[in-house]
């Protein structure tokens, strides 16, 4: 479950990073997106990112019990 907690939350932490790209305009990718130069979206990845984040350190501290 903890190995699984962490795949989950580095996954959560890549597509926040993409998202946080895309709505910034840093990462255009693929050109004509929705999503490219839209900050909803980048605040969007933003939470994503610390869902991932939090996943991440909730599972390191359960493993260390």
């Amino acid at each position: 479950m903890k190995k699984l907690m962490v795949v989950l939350g580095a996954f959560l932490i890549l597509i926040g990073l993409a998202w946080i790209g895309q709505g910034t305009g840093r990462f255009p990718y693929p050109a004509g997106n929705i999503m490219n130069n839209n900050m909803a979206w980048a605040y969007r990845g933003t939470g994503l990112a610390v869902l991932g984040i939090i996943l991440v350190v909730f599972s390191r501290k359960r493993g260390k019990k």
